[in-house]
């Protein structure tokens, strides 16, 4: 593989990490927010939701704006906006100003999943474009593995924020460095607002888009409610935790990894080959919620959550990677939005009902919920393999 190669890919992962540590300090930071704040389970819940409501609406509109002006002038701006975001969350002073500091970050996260998807399938030739993605969305959880050290690791020394002002601090210097270093393709794709009228018509997308909602719901969940559930259910300590949370997106990372290597050496018709490693990374995340549910030790617990991590986790780069067998590079930006849309839109309902049953039953019924929701996500996966191919040349073809 080339020096272009390793460039993109690694200014573009580079990017995504420090995007996701800024990011997912929210989900590691739950346990300080309800101290800080004399939360419930449940509004820890809306929390989360907030933050990904603020991320699922400027999906879209940042998509077209990223088809428009290309990928390097909206990541750059982003990382600048998702370091400021950091430090108003940090310096909140109130439930009700930390929602609003939240909804601000989420929004500039949108920035993400249209950029770097971009990226990649603009700058990488076919036959490594798989693999590509699986490195590069490893920088989610390996970012969100780093925050969660992080924001854990130092509360116990310093105090609470003091991860939110570092990782503000990285992302400034990671904008910089990417605005300056990176060559990408550039715009040049839909200078209007987003072909929604041509995506609805793509029924096997349509279908992936739903199942994303259901994915999303189980990944959003399982990152914003391990640390309470180790610390409260196992009883264990916030830092044994934290390091669970970042055990979790460690193997996610190796789940992303692998997932994207198979993408690209499976052999067979990549609809069906790519969407099979889905169905399997789903089928499996459903099993091992159940599994999560019945843990009791510290030991047990780490051992089911990375476990749960390298499907639950590591299915985002398949699920990607899927799409782009789906519609054309035209529209990455666009279908990119509507994809995530539906990941984290699955978060805006799924926390709340989550911590609404751990409030007023059991954590047990609330992971084997999360089963369930997996459960149908697999039933939708199957349609999307056994649906007609689209018409035309896709992203992954060209």
């Amino acid at each position: 593989m080339d020096r272009s190669y390793w460039r993109t890919v690694s200014l573009v992962t580079l990017w995504q990490v420090s995007a996701s540590i800024c990011y997912y300090t929210v989900f590691a930071a739950t346990t300080f927010f309800r101290d800080e704040f004399g939360l419930s389970r449940f509004q820890v819940g809306l929390v989360v939701t907030t933050l990904t409501l603020g991320y699922a609406l400027f999906l879209l509109p940042v998509g077209a704006i990223t088809d428009r002006v290309g990928e390097r002038k909206t990541l750059s701006l982003g990382l600048v906006g998702l370091a400021a975001g950091m430090v108003l969350v940090a310096g909140a002073p109130s439930y009700a100003l930390l929602l609003v500091a939240v909804f601000l970050l989420g929004s500039v996260y949108s920035t993400a999943m249209p950029g770097t998807n971009k990226a990649v399938y603009d700058s990488i030739p076919p036959g490594r474009q798989n693999t590509a993605m699986g490195i590069k969305q490893v920088g989610v959880t390996g970012g969100s593995g780093i925050s969660a050290l992080l924001v854990t690791g130092l509360a116990g020394y310093l105090f609470w924020q003091a991860g939110f002002l570092i990782a503000a601090g990285v992302g400034l210097v990671v904008a910089v460095v990417f605005g300056v270093l990176y060559r990408g393709a550039g715009g040049g794709g839909s200078t209007s607002r987003p072909d929604l009228r041509g995506l609805a018509g793509n029924r096997p997308y349509v279908l992936l888009v739903v199942a994303g909602l259901f994915l999303g719901a189980a990944l959003f969940t399982t990152t914003g409610y391990t640390v309470l559930y180790v610390e409260e259910s196992v009883g264990a300590s916030v830092a044994f935790a934290g390091t669970v949370l970042a055990i979790v997106q460690l193997f996610g990372s190796g789940g992303r990894l692998l997932g994207g290597w198979l993408s690209d050496h499976l052999p067979g018709e990549p609809q069906t080959r790519i969407g099979a490693i889905l169905l399997v990374q789903t089928v499996a995340s459903a099993a091992l919620f159940l599994v999560v549910a019945r843990t009791s030790t510290e030991a047990t617990a780490a051992v089911a959550f990375a476990a749960l991590g390298f499907f639950v986790l590591g299915f985002t780069g398949v699920y990607y990677s899927v799409m782009a067998t789906l519609v054309p590079a035209e529209q990455m930006g666009s279908a990119t939005a509507g994809c995530q849309v539906a990941l984290t839109s699955g978060a805006l309902f799924a926390p709340p009902a989550f911590g609404y049953l751990a409030d007023t039953a059991t954590y047990r019924a609330s992971w084997t919920l999360l089963a369930g929701v997996c459960l149908v996500a697999a039933v939708l996966v199957v349609a999307v393999i056994r649906a007609e191919p689209p018409v035309g040349e896709t992203a992954m073809a060209e």
